[in-house]
């Protein structure tokens, strides 16, 4: 899928906002991409998947790795459910999520990883990194090797340290403000939550 075609299926489907959000890294931003919107028809979450499932084969052989040895995906709840589920469909591969506890990312719902079993992670909008690092480390503790990370957009410009090799559809270089560095706060802007924490 062209990056221009999935900014514009953004637009189209009131997914890319502009305004002043609050996202849920508790930094600011004058964009805010959710995700949800763009996914809203099994046929375009469906499409996303297969593109994001081609992307991240390619990703892996690029990066010297067997793509046929992975046996899982997974993703962070909630926003990456799903992605991961269209991704895995698509690799026809066993899915499974982390999701927080008490505010701790956990494997949960008596989902169980075998030693060194290969897992692909997928998020839907990858910005500071922070919740598909949560959900690396639990699969890491729980035995698993995780081999990369895709997404749908990275709007960290690749800039999000995420400790393992990863691909998205669409990189953006979106800033984002701590909030005493945030220029909508300075000029007085409302802002708005409206991120899944």
């Amino acid at each position: 899928m062209e990056q221009d075609r999935i900014l514009q299926h953004f637009r189209d489907t009131d997914a890319l906002l502009d305004g002043h959000f609050i996202l849920s890294s508790g930094l600011h931003s004058a964009s805010y991409l959710q995700c949800a919107r763009a996914l809203q028809f099994p046929y375009d979450a469906s499409n996303y998947g297969h593109a994001i499932a081609a992307a991240a084969v390619k990703g892996v052989e690029d990066a010297g790795g067997r793509p046929d040895t992975i046996k899982t995906v997974a993703s962070p709840a909630i926003g990456g459910l799903v992605i991961g589920y269209e991704v895995a469909k698509a690799l026809n591969l066993r899915f499974l999520w982390t999701e927080r506890k008490e505010g701790v990312m956990s494997l949960r719902r008596g989902f169980r990883i075998t030693k060194d079993e290969e897992i692909l992670v997928v998020e839907d909008v990858i910005t500071t990194g922070g919740s598909v690092r949560e959900c690396v480390d639990v699969l890491h503790k729980n035995g698993a090797r995780v081999v990369a990370v895709a997404s749908i957009v990275d709007r960290s410009g690749g800039e999000a340290d995420i400790g393992v090799p990863r691909v998205s559809l669409v990189e953006l270089d979106v800033p984002s403000y701590s909030p005493d560095e945030c220029p909508m706060c300075k000029r007085g802007m409302e802002s708005v939550k409206p991120g899944s924490r």
